[in-house]
């Protein structure tokens, strides 16, 4: 009772796991970087604690990142990382896993290491330690964390999970050391061991690539595919924790991958070919989550919900599911030219949800180059039918400093607010009833660029400039009424791209800052920006040398190991039709030869939509 929320550390929620410790053949640690408020909201961790815990002879257990008032008393008092069931220490875990969702929470694992009393390298910790493994969208350039992490999980968790727990209990009977575990793991398809390929780099500091050092391993970590989402295992008695989470409610995952090919965004690469769970599964799955958690929300989770190819119906099922309970339905990543107001408007008869739209860019010629498929007309057209509908607040997410941007672009920003403000005013005009207070929120992020995408070449704006477009911004909105202007840290996301596009070097810096007391960098109130100055400059570190060098194509990546599935190939191409401000159609109009079909049956969406539509 010294601590803020201590019902976060207590245990004992509704459907966690009881298992005995000391009755199973392996103790997996599953660990968040951060609290327990936001990891309880990452449907990630749901389905790996529900994975695991489903094999008898495995039992996970969850660690989370204390508070800084419980880290404190921790400290204080001599007490080591312990996970929620059990309060059992993490160093007594036989792998301790993290999900690495977020570059700035890379301090956070460092500092649940050094809580747990165990050493951050990896050749520093000998056979009576965990073995350290991590997954997660971070992990396709696993590179930064390559001294610290023993083996990365690459692509989806649920089949190569299973794997390497029992390759990990048949070694442990065995007697085996850590390096034999670790030679049997990189034989897995999907498991990256950073230890076994020596980085090489050039007199001029350039990495040129990697030497291995073990046969076994293979020469490029191909990730893992789970194909169909109909017979992989999902959580339908999920934990439900005592307070409140910053995602309280219901979740259903929809699919997997996207087929717009935003030329920006990681996840829509690497997560590719989309695979859809069926309508009837969904409904399935929802209802009895709904009935097992008794929350008061369902959610739908994918890249883009309204892609999904029953959308209609589905959500016409749902809504009656969801009447019968009580319960709102919720549906996140709309698309704007997808968008359909029939769904809309029966969501809105039981509980009227939030409204956010995506337009990413200003202007037609901006979208064109980071391949938004969106015009000014599907934004007016939809805006118009929400406000019609009774929606006086709409959100808009941008995302400045993106290759090609110009103030004209920014100007772009101001202008589809303002058009917003007309579009009610004139709504108004034929419906009065609709009169009342009007907001328009623009939301903007910095462009950071990321591995495994067209713009993995390209350079992101200085410091310095990002502050300027944000001002620049900041007076266009200012001048028109009822919008609201929210936009991300300038510093936090200079950090991120530097651990976005890292190679080994960087985890001396990162340890280094650690040392220097950083933690909860994604946090305002945490984040220091000066001490990870120091710690770069300690370490001769160059931060810009990631962050803003615009990066040749012939250049060798420190993510080259990790095959995405879509090739570097059309990856390069991307990248050139964006210079050349051209388009790429979605898959669904024919295959745009991405790669991935070298890995996985990928749909052929003509026939498939053709089937479907027939069978509507």
């Amino acid at each position: 009772m010294q601590v803020a929320k201590p019902a976060v550390y207590m245990g004992g929620e509704l459907y966690s796991c009881e298992k005995e410790a000391g009755e199973t053949d392996l103790n997996f640690g599953f660990c968040f970087p951060d609290t327990y408020e936001i990891g309880m909201s990452y449907l990630g961790l749901q389905i790996i604690y529900h994975v695991l815990n489903e094999q008898e002879n495995v039992f996970c257990q969850r660690f989370f990142a204390p508070g800084t008032d419980m880290e404190a008393l921790m400290r204080q008092n001599g007490l080591p990382l312990f996970s929620v069931e059990k309060k059992q220490p993490a160093a007594e875990m036989d792998i301790l896993g993290f999900t690495l969702q977020y570059e700035l929470s890379f301090t956070n694992i460092l500092n649940m290491l050094n809580l747990a009393g165990i050493p951050l390298r990896s050749r520093d910790r000998g056979e009576e330690y965990p073995v350290i493994a991590a997954g997660g969208n971070c992990s396709f350039n696993p590179e930064p964390l390559a001294d610290i992490i023993d083996f990365f999980m690459i692509g989806d968790g649920e089949e190569v999970l299973v794997e390497v727990a029992e390759t990990a209990i048949r070694h442990k009977k065995e007697g085996g050391t850590k390096r034999g575990l670790l030679e049997k793991l990189a034989r897995i398809e999907g498991v990256y061991v950073p230890a076994f390929y020596r980085p090489e780099y050039g007199e001029d500091g350039m990495l040129t690539g990697y030497e291995k050092l073990y046969d076994g391993a293979p020469d490029r970590v191909v990730k893992r595919i789970v194909n169909d989402m109909d017979t992989v295992t999902y959580p339908l008695k999920p934990v439900v924790p005592f307070v409140d989470v910053v995602h309280d409610r219901s979740v259903i995952e929809l699919f997997r991958g996207c087929t717009r090919g935003c030329r920006f965004c990681q996840a829509g690469m690497i997560c590719r070919p989309v695979r859809e769970r069926s309508r009837q599964k969904v409904v399935e799955y929802a209802e009895k989550q709904l009935d097992n958690t008794g929350y008061d929300e369902m959610s739908l989770l994918s890249l883009s919900t309204s892609d999904y190819s029953e959308i209609e119906p589905l959500v016409s099922d749902l809504m009656k599911s969801c009447r019968k309970r009580e319960a709102g339905l919720s549906l996140p990543s709309l698309r704007l030219d997808s968008f359909s107001y029939e769904i809309l408007d029966e969501i809105q008869k039981y509980r009227k949800t939030g409204l956010t739209f995506a337009p990413e860019a200003g202007t037609q010629r901006l979208r064109d180059i980071i391949n938004k498929s969106i015009t000014d007309e599907h934004i007016d057209a939809a805006a118009e039918q929400a406000i019609r509908l009774g929606y006086q607040h709409i959100k808009l997410y941008f995302m400045i400093g993106l290759p090609g941007e110009t103030d004209e672009d920014l100007d772009g920003i101001a202008e589809i607010a303002e058009r917003m403000n007309r579009i009610y005013r004139r709504v108004c005009q034929d419906m009065p009833e609709r009169k009342g207070r009007f907001q328009v929120t623009v939301s903007v992020s910095n462009f950071v660029p990321k591995a495994h995408t067209p713009f993995q070449w390209a350079a992101q704006d200085t410091p310095e400039e990002f502050n300027r477009k944000h001002y620049y911004l900041k007076d266009r909105l200012k001048r028109i009424k009822g919008v609201s202007y929210q936009y991300h840290g300038t510093e936090t996301s200079s950090l991120e791209a530097v651990f976005a596009r890292g190679d080994r070097r960087v985890c001396d810096a990162l340890i280094r800052a650690f040392e220097m007391g950083c933690k909860f960098d994604g946090w305002t109130e945490h984040f220091d920006y000066g001490k990870w100055m120091r710690a770069f400059e300690e370490t001769g570190i160059r931060p810009e040398f990631y962050s803003e060098r615009l990066r040749d194509t012939e250049e060798f990546l420190p993510w080259d190991l990790i095959d995405s599935g879509v090739t570097k190939a059309y990856l390069l191409k991307e990248y050139r039709k964006a210079q050349e401000e051209a388009v790429t159609p979605d898959c669904r109009e024919g295959c745009t030869g991405c790669g991935i079909r070298r890995l996985t049956e990928c749909p052929d969406y003509r026939g498939s939509r053709k089937e479907q539509t027939e069978q509507a």
